[in-house]
Parts: structure tokens; C-alpha cells; sequence
């Protein structure tokens, strides 16, 4: 299979392109540099030059409170981007898959999201990944949107992925305890990525490790121990005591209805793809 990579800099796009060519697929891997997906020439160009049968986009601007404050650059990468993509993969006649988000809903909701369930972002960055998701069905219909969150992974620089190694530096961890999502590792759903590029049907995904999910206090607690190292360093806090420019949802974890139907098997527990983790880090 030829598979394109937008954001094969990122956490992601990283285990992404390194599962791929492990299953022996021909990979054309695109960092920011070489591909800006909020340019509309410049991914019609890289495309149309390589015509593959699939492109999978990782990119994205995930900075939450930087989106806030700017919702132009937001909407410019989130949401156009994913259309530029799918305008250029329908004029090749190839697939879409396309990373969303859990911020795309409000967080009200104590129980998993599913795709049943309508979404209400509530800050800049979900309004953006929402508007993207329907801009890219909208352009080529031949689209998989794949939600997932709380993502962790070699590489990674956000909380989750360097918990580990602040603790290990002796560093002081303040850690929100109620707020709840479902912990992804990047190896796991790269290789579901594939997956579903292969099996090539246009829907929504939610793509998370199982698992009861976690807030950020308990996978710092569990990463802590399968690492072996003590917990006294990790403070708990509310997440109202963190003014942020932008909200979060409390609540954002994900159940798949889709995947079970088409005989895709639940990932591995969120606390499996961890012990991983912790191992390589």
C-alpha cells in the first residue's frame, strides 16, 4: 500500500510511518516543513505527485490554550487543513483518514461518548477539529474521521507522554484528579490506523486503549509504579484550581460502536500499552 503521512513529525505520525514500513507499505512521510497542510497549493502539489492510496493525516495544532487565543491559526490547521486533504485525496481517487478529537464534546456526560452521541465543543481547539471532521466528509466521502485522546507515546511532549521522566528528574508533579479521558498509546492506534486503511469504510472512529479510562492522577500513578518509583513528589489538584484560557471537558472518554460490527478488535487496556511505555522510556 502507498500511504502518505501528514505530521510524521509528531508523536503519531512518528510510530505511524515506523508501523507502516514495517508491514512493508511504501510511506511518503511529511513533517510540517515539507507539508503544511493549511497550504492549499502545496497539498494539492505533494498529492497529485504522489498519488497514494491513502493519505493519513496527523497533523494538527494541539496546543488547546494556544487556540484560544488564536482561533484564526486554529481553524487555518484544524479545520481547513483536513479539507485541503480531502479535496486533494478525492481528485486521486484515495482515502482520508483523518485525527480528531475527544474535545470534540462537552464533558456533561458521565458515561463513555460513542458516536451516538452529538457533539458540543466547548473551546476553540474542538470547534476547530469538529468543523474539520465535516469539512473533510463533506469534500471526499470516501473519509474516515478517527477521534481519540488522552494520547501517550516515545517522543511525545505533552504531560502524559513525560510524566515518567519528570519524576525521574525529581521534579514536582501537580496532577488533575478530576478530570477523565481514555489513555491512547501511539503504537496502538498507529497500527489501528493501518487497519483501517485497509479495510477502507468511510465513518467516524473512536480509537482508545481499553479500559475504564483515567484522569491524570491515576496514569501518573500508574506509570509511577510500573516504573518503580515513588509517589510522593505527585501532587492532586482540582481542575478549577488551574485557570486555563481555554475549558476542558471533564468527561471525555471514548467507546467505539463501529469498530466491534466490522470485526475489529477492542485495543489492548490503556494500563498494557503503559507497561510499554515505561519499559522503552
Amino acid at each position: 500500500m502507498k500511504i502518505l503521512i501528514a505530521g510524521a513529525g509528531g508523536l503519531v505520525g512518528r510510530a505511524l510511518t515506523e508501523h507502516c514500513r514495517t508491514q512493508g507499505d511504501e510511506v511518503f512521510a511529511y513533517d510540517h516543513q515539507s507539508l503544511d497542510i493549511a497550504d492549499p497549493e502545496k497539498v494539492e502539489t505533494v498529492v497529485g505527485e504522489r498519488r497514494p492510496d491513502a493519505v493519513i493525516n496527523c497533523a494538527a495544532w494541539t496546543d488547546v490554550d494556544g487556540c484560544e487565543s488564536n482561533p484564526e491559526k486554529a481553524r487555518n490547521v484544524n479545520a481547513l487543513g483536513p479539507q485541503h486533504l480531502a479535496r486533494a485525496t478525492r481528485r486521486v481517487e484515495a482515502l482520508l483518514i483523518t485525527i480528531s478529537t475527544d474535545y470534540v464534546f462537552d464533558g456533561l456526560k458521565d458515561d463513555f461518548y460513542t458516536q451516538r452521541d452529538h457533539p458540543r465543543p466547548i473551546s476553540v481547539y474542538g470547534r476547530a477539529k469538529l468543523e474539520g471532521e465535516r469539512l473533510a466528509q463533506m469534500e471526499n466521502a470516501r473519509t474516515i474521521v478517527v477521534r481519540t485522546g488522552y494520547i501517550f507515546g516515545l517522543g511525545g511532549t505533552n504531560f502524559l507522554s513525560t510524566v515518567v521522566t519528570r519524576a525521574r528528574r525529581g521534579e514536582k508533579l501537580k496532577v488533575i484528579s478530576d478530570c477523565y479521558g481514555t489513555p491512547t498509546y501511539g503504537r496502538d492506534l498507529a497500527a489501528r490506523l493501518r487497519e483501517l486503511a485497509i479495510i477502507d469504510l468511510p465513518g467516524i472512529y473512536h480509537v482508545v486503549n481499553s479500559g475504564e479510562g483515567a484522569s491524570f492522577a491515576g496514569f501518573t500513578h500508574e506509570a509511577l509504579r510500573l516504573a518503580n518509583h515513588p509517589t510522593d513528589m505527585v501532587e492532586s489538584v482540582s481542575m478549577d484550581s488551574l485557570p486555563r484560557p481555554a475549558p476542558r471537558p471533564r468527561n471525555s472518554r471514548l467507546k467505539c460502536l463501529l469498530s466491534p460490527a466490522i470485526g475489529l478488535l477492542p485495543l489492548r487496556t490503556w494500563q498494557e500499552g503503559l507497561a510499554d511505555f515505561v519499559r522503552e522510556t
